[in-house]
Parts: C-alpha cells; structure tokens; sequence
C-alpha cells in the first residue's frame, strides 16, 4: 500500500487530452517572430489580449490605483492585512453594475448575491460541491470545454453526461437530446442534479437562443435540477443576434417563480471580456442564500487579493472607461474573427458561423482520410507537427463527429494571425488526402523521435476515444 492518497496517484484530472497535449508542445517549440520564426504558433488558448492599449492606458491615467492609492495617500498596509473573504464591498458593487453593463443594463446584479472566486475555475468547481454529491451527474452539451473534465469532476467526484447536439441543426440543444442524456444517465443509476451551459458557447462561438434557454428551464423545472449558466463569454459578443442571459429570462417568465430562481446559478470572470486571466478574478451569481452562504465559506480556498479588487474596483467605476472598452473590445474582436475566416475560407475551409468568443469552431471534415477520430488525430498531428499551428480536435471538446477543430484568434497579433493562414493554406494545397498507399504514413521510415510521435498519437486516440465511448455510453 502506498502512503499517497488516490487523489495525489490517479489519472483522472484529464491532462492528458489533446487539449492540454497540445500545449505541451507548442511550450516546447513557441513560435517568436525574431526567436523562433518556425515555431508553433498558439492558437489553442483562448486569451483575449487584443485591448491590452486601452488598459495599460487606464493605468497610466490613474496612478493612484495602480499605486494603491486613496487621494493621493498610500493604503498599501489597509490592503496587505487580512481581508474578510466576503471580498471588498466596493469590488462586488462595481463587478455587479460591469455585469449589468455587458448585458445593456436589462437586468441588475444584487452584490450581496456576488461570491468572488480565484477565477471562473473555481466557481464552477464549488458549485459543484454546493450542489451535488460524488457520483451525482451534471448534463452538458457538446462539444464543451476541455476544461471542464478537470474542473467538475476531479476533485468533486462528479460525473458529466454528454448531451449530443449535431451539426445539422448548428450543434443546438433540443429536447430531445435533453431527455436522452437524462435517460442515458438514469439507466446508468446515476443522480441528476442539473445543466451547465456555457453562453456564449466555448468552443461554437455562439450565443444560446431565447427558444435554448426557455427549454433549459422549462427542463429542469420539470425534473427539480440546477441550472448553471457560465457566461463568462458574455462581453464578446461582436455580431447579432446579441447576447442574452438566462438572468433576462428569468425576469421575464419565473419573476414570480423563487424556487426556480435559486435553481439557477451564474459564473463570471474578468479572464475573457477584460482579458485578465492572470488576475484570476471569478464569481458565482445565485439567488439561493444557501448556495450563497456555502460558496463564501468555500472561497477561503481560493480568494481574490485585496490588491486585485482595489485595482478593478477603480478601473470598474469608471463608467467612460468601461462604455469605451466594451464597445472597442467588441469591434476589434469581430474584425479579428473575420480575418480568420477569411484566412481559412483562402484555404477552402469553413467555420461553423459565429457571433461571440475568442475562437471559431473550424470544419476540417473534407480533410479528414476517413470519418474517424483517429482520422482526426491524425490531421490534429500534422496540424501540430507539420504547419506547426497547436488548434483544439474537436473529441477533446467530446464533439460526437469527427474532423471539428477549435481555432483561436485574439490571444496573437495580426501578423501571426496572418502567418499561421500561410502555413495552413500551403498545408492544404499541398496535401492529398487520399486512401492510396503512397500516402499512407508508417513508421519504417521516420526518424526516432517522429516514430515515437507516431505512437504516442495512437495512443491519444485509444485513451480520447474510450473516454468518448465511456460519454456515449453516458449519454
């Protein structure tokens, strides 16, 4: 018997997916236009760094936040001293309003309801724990998140069922789909406790529709679940239809309705609308006063510095500031996303068609060498190794179809954008993905570490594909 504990010694936090591998190495060869001009080019990181100016210039403006400053006077002892892990008033006032901004001021955030978490991490991970038991099960749409295998369930002992959407009706959720994954999970003996959706959706860059959210309530008002809405996405969207959240729906259809309301629960974090993943700011919504009670104790886990929420505080408060950077932020995301469709569409590639986030979800399908995911793994390793690009497959996100690809666009500048096109046209032209043997790859002929890339591939496949065969058998 060891003397660790099965936590400390199991392989169940999901690094090993394509999605974490993937940037493995991308770190081992990063591309550096002086440094490294042949590297790999990180577009699988959905980082939001195209505002950078406007912040920096904020900072610049304002000293004396920056410089933990109060009229001009230093603060710094106020701030470094303990701090009650309610977070600061003044922060929870000012999040509440910036969320209410994102959503047009159509509804309004009560600060009190406000938990403040290091980063949207970990306010999916403890409401899990506030919600559910190890081995309860949460159903989720694909594709989802990568993240979420680790985010959910390696701690919290939760399941995921796999709600599969397609491609023929632009992957969105039905209710049909909603009642198989929850009958899948039944005859599993396994406890629903409710629905987490990502809006707008990471990886589709989509927004969810009014008809999606009065299905998802309307669902788990007939089963008695949680909803969880993570709209942390929600100030990107650049194109209509525009954004509208589950909060909006609930004033309009269950105002009345406070059981339902304590059922639904939002996340949030600055990391994507502000491009701050590095502040690590995060915040669960919920109605639920016990949820609300439960989650504070929680966040003793994992607090935001008072130093960080002094800083935001200010830079929220600023209303000119805000409005601005909204409104840039949007426009120059959506100039970005079109300057990848183009780059792609030169290619003779397709994206699933997007409003929102900070990728889009790429139809490589016609590249593919057969419909399999292996097939997919395949061109994901040429992609990687070959064009030197690191993109999302879309099984690691548990997309029921082969040859879907997440591709991200705001985390580099233009002109890497623009190379990375380069690379991934010439790949394409050059390619002929044919069943001929004069294509097909073996490792006879290649050097050591490449056969040995070969291998750990397959392998990949093997451990993606069992995990996506445990998910049907889920869902």
């Amino acid at each position: 018997m060891g003397i660790l504990s099965r936590k400390a010694t199991c392989n169940s936090h999901g690094q090993d997916s394509s999605y974490f591998l993937g940037w493995e190495e991308y770190d081992k060869n990063p591309y550096d236009e002086i440094l490294n001009p042949k590297g790999i080019i990180q577009m699988g990181l959905a980082e939001n760094q195209l505002c950078f100016d406007l912040l920096e210039r904020w900072l610049e403006e304002n000293p004396d936040a920056a410089g933990f400053k109060r009229d001009g006077k230093s603060i710094f002892r106020e701030l470094a001293l303990f701090q009650d892990y309610n977070g600061l008033p003044a922060f929870k006032k000012a999040l509440a309003e910036f969320m209410s901004e994102i959503r047009g001021n159509r509804v309004t955030f009560n600060p009190d309801h406000i938990v403040l978490t290091a980063g949207a991490t970990s306010a999916n991970e403890t409401l899990m724990f506030c919600l559910a038991e190890p081995g309860d099960a949460f159903l989720l749409p694909t594709p989802y998140y990568p993240g979420f295998d680790r985010d959910l369930k390696w701690r919290t002992g939760i399941e995921i069922v796999p709600i599969h959407c397609s491609s023929s009706n632009g992957f969105r959720i039905t209710e049909s789909a909603l009642l198989e994954a929850y009958q899948s999970a039944q005859s599993r003996d396994l406890k629903v406790k409710g629905v987490l959706v990502t809006n707008p959706s990471n990886p589709l860059g989509t927004t969810i529709t009014t008809q999606e959210l009065n299905l998802l309530l309307q669902f788990i008002a007939s089963k008695n679940l949680h909803l969880i809405s993570d709209e942390i996405y929600s100030g990107t969207v650049f194109r209509n239809p525009g954004f509208v959240s589950v909060m909006e729906i609930l004033n309009q259809n269950y105002k009345h309705n406070h059981q339902i309301r304590k059922q639904v629960h939002i996340v949030y974090s600055l990391s994507k609308d502000l491009g701050l993943p590095g502040f690590r700011v995060g915040a669960i919504y919920s109605n639920d006063d016990v949820v609300v009670a439960a989650a504070t104790k929680m966040s003793s886990f994992g607090l935001v510095s008072s130093q960080t929420q002094y800083l935001l505080s200010a830079m929220l408060s600023d209303k000119k500031f805000t409005k601005n950077y909204i409104k840039e932020n949007q426009k120059r995301l959506e100039k970005r996303q079109k300057m990848l469709v183009r780059g792609l569409q030169k290619a003779g590639i397709k994206c699933h068609k997007g409003n929102a986030g900070l990728f889009c979800w790429v139809d490589m399908r016609h590249l593919l060498g057969a419909n399999t995911f292996e097939s997919e793994m395949e061109l994901w390793r040429k992609i990687v190794f070959e064009v030197r690009l690191n993109v999302s497959p879309g099984q690691s996100c548990h997309c029921s179809e082969p040859g879907w690809f997440r591709v991200c666009f705001a985390n580099m500048s233009e002109a890497t954008l623009d190379l990375a096109m380069q690379r991934l046209k010439a790949f394409v032209v050059d390619s002929t993905v044919t069943t001929s043997p004069t294509t097909t790859t073996t490792t006879n002929h290649l050097p050591t570490k490449r056969k040995n890339m070969v291998k750990w591939v397959f392998r990949l496949s093997f451990n993606d594909r069992v995990a996506n065969h445990t998910n049907d058998n889920l869902g």
